[in-house]
This record gives C-alpha cells, sequence and structure tokens, in this order.
C-alpha cells in the first residue's frame, strides 16, 4: 500500500518535558467531543522524538486551550530514549523519526498484549543540510559530496568536489566541521538511509540511530544543540529536522539532473511513493521511504515521524485518554497546528482514515 499524499508506570522525565493540562477530542466512547470536550481525567506520558518539538509545542497548546482534565507530558529525549521507555513500561506513548525494527516489533507484544505496539504516522518534515560559512548563502550539494563531508573525507569548504556542485559560488578556504547528533536518533537513522541509498560507495556504514564514532565530526546533543553549534561555528555543516534550523542557510540537494530546495511539498512527493513496511500487523503503519527517487521536484532526506503506543492497556481510563489525543494529533486541525508551527506535511485524508481505524481499535487488556 502506498501513501498518496500526504502497565504503563510514570516515567521520571527529563528537564524541558512539556507539561500541559488537556483534555481529548474523543469521548470515553469514542466520539468526537465537541466544544467543551469530555470528563476524562488522568495524565499521559510520552518520551521521544525532539524532532516533534515543535508541533508537540502546537499540539498540547491547542488540546489545552479547549479542554481541560487530562495532563499531557512529553519529554523530547530522542527517538531512541522514547522506544526504549515505552518498550519499558516507562511511558504510554512515543515519538519516533523511525519505526520500530523487527526486534523492537516483538518485544512490542511482551508489553502491549497479543497485537503488540500500533504506529502510525503524525509529522512528515524534510530534513535539512544546514550550514554556516562566512560569505556563502546558497549551496548545493550531490549526495556523494555531502556522504565524504560527513565521512570526513573532505575538509575544506573550497575542496574540488563542493566546487564541482557550486561552480559559480565563492568558496573559502574554510574548515569544514561537520556536526552530527551525540544521541541515539531518528534524525540521523533518516538522515543515514538517505546517504546509503543515495552514495552506497561513499557511505558505507550500517544504518543506525547512533552516527559512525570512526567518521569523526563534532557531537552535538539533540537537534537543538546541532543546531546551536551549526549557529556558533563558522565552516559548520549538520542536519536537522527543517523546523528547528531558523534563520541558518540550508543546501539544496541534488536529485537526478537538478538540486531541489527542500519544502514541505517536495518532502511530500518521497511520501507518496513509498511502500508499507512488510510483514507487520494491521495496526502498524510503517513505512519504506524512496530515498533514492529521482522524480522532479522531490526532496529526499525526508523523516516520516510516528506516534508508537499499544494495542491495549490495563484500564478504559488509558485507553480513552490515548484515544483522545492521538484522535487530536492527527485530526485536521492538529495537522494543521502542526504544519503551521512546523512546516510540516499535513496527512493525506485517506492516510487520517487508516490511521483513525488503528486507533479506534486499541483496547483494554483481556
Amino acid at each position: 500500500m502506498k501513501l498518496k499524499h500526504l502497565a504503563p508506570s510514570a516515567a521520571i522525565l527529563a528537564a524541558g518535558a512539556l507539561t500541559l493540562s488537556a483534555c481529548g477530542g474523543t469521548s470515553a466512547t469514542g466520539e468526537e467531543a465537541s466544544g467543551g470536550g469530555s470528563d476524562l481525567q488522568g495524565t499521559l506520558t510520552g518520551i521521544g522524538a525532539s524532532s516533534q518539538k515543535a508541533a508537540m509545542d502546537a499540539w498540547t497548546a491547542d488540546f489545552a486551550s479547549e479542554n481541560s482534565g487530562v495532563t499531557v507530558n512529553y519529554s523530547p529525549d530522542g527517538s531512541g530514549a522514547g522506544r526504549e521507555q515505552f518498550l519499558a513500561g516507562n511511558a504510554q506513548f512515543a515519538g519516533s523519526d523511525a519505526h520500530l525494527d523487527d526486534d523492537e516489533a516483538k518485544q512490542g507484544k511482551e508489553v502491549c498484549g497479543a497485537d503488540g505496539a500500533y504506529e502510525f504516522p503524525v509529522y512528515i518534515s524534510p530534513i535539512a543540510v544546514t550550514f554556516n560559512v562566512k560569505g556563502v548563502d546558497e549551496l548545493n550539494l550531490a549526495p556523494s559530496t555531502i556522504a565524504k563531508i560527513f565521512k570526513g573525507e573532505i575538509s575544506k569548504w573550497n575542496d574540488k568536489a563542493i566546487k564541482a556542485d557550486n561552480p559559480d559560488a565563492k568558496l573559502p578556504d574554510t574548515k569544514i566541521t561537520a556536526v552530527h547528533r551525540a544521541d541515539d536518533s531518528g534524525t540521523t537513522e533518516n538522515f543515514a538511509e538517505y546517504l546509503k541509498a543515495t552514495a552506497e560507495k561513499d557511505w558505507d556504514a550500517e544504518v543506525s540511530g547512533d552516527f559512525p564514532k570512526d567518521f569523526g565530526g563534532e557531537a552535538a546533543q539533540g537537534t537543538d544543540g546541532v543546531v546551536q553549534t551549526v549557529s556558533d561555528t563558522d565552516g559548520a555543516i549538520g542536519y536537522a529536522d527543517a523546523s528547528a534550523v531558523g534563520s541558518l542557510s540550508k543546501a539544496k540537494v541534488k536529485v537526478g539532473d537538478e538540486y531541489v530546495e527542500l519544502s514541505a511539498d517536495a518532502a511530500s512527493k518521497v511520501v507518496d511513493a513509498s511502500d508499507k513496511v512488510k510483514g507487520r500487523g494491521e495496526g502498524d503503519l510503517a513505512f519504506d521511504l524512496a530515498r533514492d527517487t529521482t522524480e522532479s521536484g522531490a526532496y529526499p532526506i525526508v523523516l516520516v515521524s510516528y506516534h508508537v503506543v499499544c494495542s491495549s492497556y490495563k484500564d478504559q481510563e488509558t485507553v480513552d485518554m490515548v484515544k483522545a489525543w492521538e484522535k487530536f494529533v492527527v485530526s485536521e486541525e492538529g495537522q494543521k497546528s502542526a504544519a503551521d508551527s512546523a512546516g510540516s506535511a499535513p496527512l493525506s485524508d485517506d492516510l487520517r482514515s487508516q490511521i483513525e481505524t488503528v486507533i479506534d481499535s486499541i483496547k483494554v487488556e483481556g
């Protein structure tokens, strides 16, 4: 199938967690509440992708402004931490820029019951290759050039490979500081998947959420750490969710014979061509992204960020809160809020319908 468009325990949250009062847009019977919300009461804990932070800020603020009764705590500790804590039973939902791998999917059955964990896209966004080079405002980069830069094989901005991508640019003899994530990161995994698919000869590392240690460069914690380091360092280049890079310059990447600027629409073109991961259950909406597309106008360095939830929880109260929260996140209102705040590509009506069917199937254990 292809996209057409676009017992839980309390976790000890890290500093910077978002805490907001909210009540779901879905009642205890699963019907959408109107205006005044519902009578749900309790707390939901989520841990995960820092790339979702801007969208999560918008979701929780809008959710809270219309409803009261449920406290939603989200700690943006990274995708790896989110999946780990969720599978340890320390969170009711996780945010992840990478879908569960096969071993994690099996672990989900131990935590969530026979049907395991459900995962579905909530946030689609391009990953920016962002740079800070004095005197250079625009930059074109081919996949092989990007791979060699982050592998440490290209060390100066006036290297012949960069000149070949930018024949008319005045490139300085400045040292390149390639900045990568220090933590286990879904953004890193998506970035590595892209390089593996498009420049395998130059990117010979296994795809992982951990950046290869022997490639050198400078490590920074989280999305904010990468953006801050690039901002503070002349000659720096990094990769980060596009919503977080602010006024930093962003490279165009070579796709086929053209250099494509990142945008939500360009990211959506890649997702359109992507297939569902094979061998997963009906409640699992994970996708293999078409990184090596040559479609005109497509921007292939894209992440699809997921929410991971249980197929069943121990009590009805938790089931109702999870349904309410996740239905709001994927609703037209929730997706528009994320798009306005983070520049993400809203889910298509078709995909939203599939996700709502999955959410509706969440039940009490037993």
